[in-house]
């Protein structure tokens, strides 16, 4: 079956299953459940925000479903999962990513498995001085840990933790709605966890930082910038910080689209990896 079939899958038993704990999504704002980012955590593409997924507020749940596609010059990788949140205070999420490696080990793969799980800890995106606050854990397994063991990593699981802050403006520069959101992380995954942990130059947990802004061109469509820090723990090929610029429109609170230009940097020693970063989610 298809990652796109199982992906569609996904969004379908999702929407059915909110359909029946509520008849409408939550009452928060539109666009303040964010995207979905790669892994499977609500956020942008590449950075995961102190949002939760979905539009649950008190006393209701939400989630969304997701597939994502991002074509970089020589490979591709296909991403796709669901998340629920539980009375706007904890986001569970299962992510799977696959990522074709064909340009350098033809006819092979790598796969990695993400359980995510996500807690609020205080304040609140628009309502309250200080940002909304959440502490996240990502328990990341790899799936394909032969190519990456012969590369010099060291496990083939991993557990990230990583705390982020957010922030939205009603009434930001040009009176147009602008958000922010620092994220700080602390990982051993090579290339998110596609090449494994730890490796032969590091092999303990690293901080690195992340950032994301976007300015709300109109109610339903946001333009934005994210950047993410990577740890570099393999010695056969460096690994550089992930870069995007995207352009999200939210034409319902049920489903929004997230499109981006994004620069991987250099991925087991091919460089310049850059390309067009695509991802539908339905939300409830």
């Amino acid at each position: 079956m298809s990652s796109i079939i199982r992906a569609s899958m996904l969004c379908l038993m999702l929407s059915a299953v909110a359909g029946t704990l509520q008849a409408a999504p939550g009452g928060r704002l539109i666009a303040t459940g964010g995207a979905m980012t790669v892994e499977g955590a609500a956020g942008g593409g590449i950075v995961p925000w102190a949002l939760l997924a979905g539009y649950a507020e008190d006393e209701q749940f939400g989630g969304s479903a997701w597939y994502t596609q991002v074509q970089p010059k020589d490979f591709t990788m296909q991403a796709y999962g669901a998340a629920l949140s539980l009375h706007n205070r904890v986001e569970l999420s299962i992510g799977k990513q696959r990522f074709d490696i064909d340009e350098v080990i033809p006819g092979e793969q790598l796969e990695q498995t993400i359980l995510g799980a996500k807690l609020r800890l205080n304040g609140d995106l628009i309502y309250t001085r200080l940002p909304q606050m959440t502490l996240g854990l990502q328990y990341k397994k790899n799936d394909t840990f032969a190519i990456p063991e012969s590369v010099g990593a060291r496990d083939d699981k991993g557990l990230d933790i990583y705390l982020a802050a957010s922030k939205l403006w009603l009434d930001g520069p040009f009176h147009r709605s602008l958000f922010l959101n620092a994220t700080v992380r602390a990982t051993r995954a090579n290339q998110g966890g596609l090449l494994g942990f730890g490796g032969d130059r590091r092999n303990r947990l690293s901080l690195q930082a992340e950032a994301s802004a976007g300015l709300f061109i109109t109610r339903q469509w946001v333009l934005g910038v994210e950047y993410r820090q990577k740890p570099d723990n393999l010695g056969f090929a460096r690994e550089d910080d992930w870069y995007d610029v995207f352009l999200g429109w939210f034409p319902s609170k049920r489903v929004s689209l997230v499109a981006a230009w994004s620069d991987l940097g250099s991925i087991t020693g091919l460089d310049d990896q850059t390309g067009v970063y695509l991802s539908l989610q339905v939300s409830q």
